[in-house]
Order: C-alpha cells, then sequence, then structure tokens
C-alpha cells in the first residue's frame, strides 16, 4: 500500500461539498488563492485510513520503553488527561473576566504555590511555554536586574561542559558572552576553574543538579557561594529534576532563577509537537521581574496581578499552557509531598539498577552512584569491532525499544545517556539490560548484521548526516510528481 497521500490520490476521487466551484473567489482575496497547489483527490475514508496508519506507527510511551535521557519520558497519567477534559477548562475563553474564571485562576494559583514550596523559590511564573522559552525568560530577568542595579556592564555566562546543549543559546540570545567550564574526572564541575574565571563581568551561571552525566554536584553550595560573592547571579536548568522533587531544593543550594519542565518532571505529555511548560522561578530578590501577569489571592478571590513595575513583561500571548498546568496539578495532588518523594527515589534506583546491569559490557566512565539517569560509552566496543553507540541505538529499535540520548555530554565519547524514570517496571529494565546486552553480544560475533539495522522498522537506516547537510542547506522534503519525495 502507498504510504503518502500523494500516491494514494486519483482526479475525481475526492468528493466535492462546494456545488459553486468559484465561491471562494467571492469570499477570499485573490492574493490568497492558488491555482497550482498539487494536492492529491482523495476520498474521506483514504485519508481517515492514511492518518490512522501513521499513528500505529508512531513511538509513544504508551506504547513502548523509552529511555531518552535528560528527557524524563515518563508514563502520562490518564487521570491528569480526564482533569484536563474538564469542560469549565477547555470551553474557558483566555480573555474571560476575573470573576469568570476564579476556578481557573484558583488552581494556577496553588500550582504557583507548589512550585515554589517544592523548589525553594520565592515566586513562579507559569507563562512560559517550554524548558528553553523558560531560560531564555530567566536570562531576560537577569540581564534586566543588572541594568536596574547600575550592573549592565556584566556580559559574561558561565555554563558547564555538561549543560543542556539550550543554555549557551538561550544566554547569546540576550547578548551575554558563554564561557565554558570544564568537568573534573569526578564528571562534576571544577571549582577551582570557575573560580579563576569569576570577576566583575560575570553575569550568571547557568547550572543543573544532578548535571547531565546523571551525577549529583556535590560541590554546588561551594559554587554558589563564589558565585554570588562575585556578584553574579545562579540559573538552575530543572530539565533534571526528576531526581530531586521532594529530597532536595534549588533554592536551599543557593541558586536565584530556575526553570521546570512540566513535561518532564510533571507527567504531561511530551513531545509529538507539544504543547510543553516552562515554569520559571525566582528568589526575593529575582521576584519582581517574573513575567506578569501572575496570579494573585485576594480578598478571598482571586485575579491576574499587573502590578510589578520591574517586571519583563509578557513572553508569550495569554497566561499560560493552561491545560498543561491542570495535568500537572493533577499529578501533584494525587501523589502529595510523600508521593512525589517516592517517585524520585524510584528513578533513582531505576537508573542505578540498569547502570549495574550493563556496565560490565559498556563502560560507565564514572564510579559513584547516578542520580536518574547515567552514562555508558560505546569507545571500546568501536575501537575491537567498529560498531558504534549509534549502531547500538538502531538496534534497540528493532527490539521496540525507543534508543537512548547518543553522543551527548560530548565529554564521554560514543556515548549512550539512559533515563528509565520511575515509571517502568522491573521486568520492562530487566528485558532492556538483556536487549542491550544481546546487541553487544551480537556486534562482537557479527559487527555487520549491527551496521544492518533496523530491520523491522517503517524506515530503514537514514543517512543522517545527509539529511543534516540538506537541512542546513534550507532543503527540507518535498513531493514531485515526477520523483517522489525528495
Amino acid at each position: 500500500m502507498p504510504s503518502l497521500l500523494f500516491e494514494r490520490g486519483a482526479p475525481g476521487r475526492g468528493a466535492t461539498f462546494v456545488s459553486d466551484a468559484g465561491a471562494a473567489a467571492r469570499y477570499l482575496d485573490a492574493g490568497l488563492l492558488r491555482a497550482d497547489l498539487p494536492l492529491p483527490d482523495l476520498a474521506e475514508l483514504e485519508v481517515a485510513r492514511h492518518f490512522t496508519e501513521l499513528s500505529s506507527r508512531n513511538f509513544s510511551v504508551d506504547r513502548n520503553f523509552y529511555p531518552l535521557g535528560s528527557c524524563t519520558m515518563k508514563y502520562n497519567p490518564k487521570l491528569n488527561e480526564a482533569a484536563a477534559a474538564f469542560e469549565g477548562f477547555t470551553e474557558l475563553h483566555p480573555f474571560a473576566p476575573d470573576a469568570g474564571c476564579q476556578g481557573a485562576l484558583q488552581l494556577l494559583w496553588r500550582m504557583q504555590r507548589a512550585l515554589t514550596a517544592l523548589f525553594g523559590m520565592t515566586q513562579f511564573s507559569l507563562m512560559p511555554a517550554a524548558g528553553a522559552h523558560g531560560e531564555i525568560t530567566a536570562m531576560l530577568m537577569a540581564k534586566k536586574h543588572f541594568n536596574d542595579i547600575g550592573e549592565g556592564a556584566r556580559n559574561v555566562c558561565l555554563v558547564p561542559d555538561t549543560a543542556h546543549g539550550t543554555n549557551p543559546a538561550s544566554a547569546a540570545m540576550v547578548g551575554y558572552r558563554v564561557n565554558a567550564i570544564a568537568s573534573t574526572a569526578r564528571g562534576r564541575i571544577d571549582v577551582a576553574a570557575l573560580k579563576r574565571k569569576l570577576g566583575a563581568d560575570t553575569a550568571v551561571c547557568m547550572m543543573t543538579n544532578p548535571n547531565t552525566l546523571g551525577l549529583f554536584e556535590d560541590d554546588i553550595v561551594d559554587v554558589t557561594n563564589a558565585v554570588h560573592e562575585a556578584g553574579g547571579l545562579m540559573y538552575y536548568d530543572g530539565a533534571n529534576a526528576n531526581a530531586i522533587v521532594g529530597l532536595c531544593r534549588p533554592g536551599d543550594m543557593g541558586f536565584d532563577l530556575l526553570h521546570l519542565n512540566l513535561h518532564k518532571t510533571f507527567s504531561v505529555p511530551h513531545g509529538g509537537g507539544g504543547p510543553g511548560s516552562g515554569p520559571v522561578g525566582a528568589n526575593k530578590k529575582l521576584a519582581p521581574y517574573l513575567p506578569q501577569p501572575l496570579v494573585i489571592e485576594r480578598d478571598g478571590a482571586f485575579a491576574l496581578d499587573w502590578g510589578s513595575q520591574r517586571s519583563i513583561g509578557p513572553v508569550r500571548a495569554f497566561w499560560s499552557h493552561f491545560l498543561a498546568v491542570v495535568r500537572a496539578y493533577a499529578y501533584v495532588i494525587v501523589h502529595g509531598v510523600d508521593g512525589l518523594r517516592r517517585n524520585s527515589e524510584l528513578a533513582v534506583l531505576n537508573a542505578n539498577y540498569v547502570r549495574a546491569a550493563v556496565k560490565d559490557v559498556l563502560a560507565v566512565p564514572y564510579e559513584d552512584f547516578c542520580r536518574h539517569e547515567f552514562v555508558c560509552s560505546a569507545e571500546a566496543l568501536k575501537k575491537k569491532t567498529g560498531v558504534r553507540a549509534l549502531d547500538l541505538a538502531k538496534g534497540l529499535l528493532d527490539a521496540g525499544i525507543h534508543a537512548p540520548t547518543m553522543y551527548w555530554p560530548h565529554v564521554v565519547p560514543e556515548c549512550l545517556m539512559i533515563e528509565p524514570t520511575e515509571t517502568e517496571t522491573k521486568a520492562t529494565l530487566d528485558g532492556f539490560a538483556a536487549t542491550l546486552r544481546g546487541l553487544v553480544e551480537l556486534a562482537e560475533a557479527e559487527p555487520d548484521a549491527l551496521r544492518a539495522m533496523p530491520l523491522h522498522t517503517s524506515v530503514r537506516r537514514v543517512d543522517e548526516a545527509h539529511v543534516g547537510r540538506q537541512a542546513n542547506k534550507g532543503i527540507g522534503l518535498r513531493w514531485s510528481a515526477e520523483q517522489g519525495a525528495v
């Protein structure tokens, strides 16, 4: 069966619902109409079958194990979906007056308070639409703060080499010069190297804890004290917060600003085009700069407050990805503090269990116990057999397991970053470890077999380098009647 709609269509097959073919021209500006739009002619049934078939090919947490490092692809409880489907939420107009949406405002207010308590901040804005959006929001807040206190010349952002890839991009987008800080042999930030780079030009140090190697930065208080003594601010990237909720708080570590990923830590669906949610928290000094409006409680009622003169202002249309926040709030109130802490403990336990199960076939470069994720290296396997981390990832696809994050962080050669999350069973983890071990054994016996995988997926191995080069040239996938997909 042809896989593209363009291949399924035939002239005259589709139904016509507009009796007057020229009717559209009477209602639309002629400049908006195209006479050469090469759309396929299809029956509605063909369209329905096509998209239903595509949906069955989609990889999702509901169908398969998804150990994607640093992204916390955990199960999304269906109770959350039921809460987000309440008519009072789904039918609420974004311009409804405060008096007409008290329930929604109360939920947002409670979520702000829950996040401040869990992460040790003074206030949260729920407005940012995703993690990287939260990052740049926090950087804009930092920049405005320094301008307000007459220290706008601070223009350096310190970023460890284990940072998330969006951190330096967010800093650069607001005009900061990014200065990388190396890791030690223990996989933590080199505090001595950090202190040597601190100075009157230091604006922000961006970190996540645990870091992207899955290791807790045990010198974090020394780091935050040093940055503060130099007059800088500490920013916490919350992408790895699934390891710490209920166990420790970034505010207590000395962080001034942070973002969270509700679509990671708080079980909101992740990927597939969104929406995400990246709330930003701030301590007392930075809270006045949070995006407006915030939800406040006044005389027993809830309202959107635009009162801060120092706010950086709105960072998106309307007030949040509201239904994402509803899902996250349902997750919080169902689990409570004890349940959230238990989830963090299980995430750490599961990661260490898998780490122990594979470390004799794939090198684990750091001896310490990991937190919610760990990295392993296929460098020795590559030298012995020519099989790369990429080939192991392709083999996992054939086994119905999503590939882990590959080749990142860059400090580990032939890196695989694995995060099992707390929602997977021991049986699933045992099956994953056995599959990965089996692929290593196959690589040693028949390396060419690994390099041919995947064999049973909808799309076989693609040339990622070629696709990347084409994308960099602005060339995307397109359809041609003569050539097909090019």
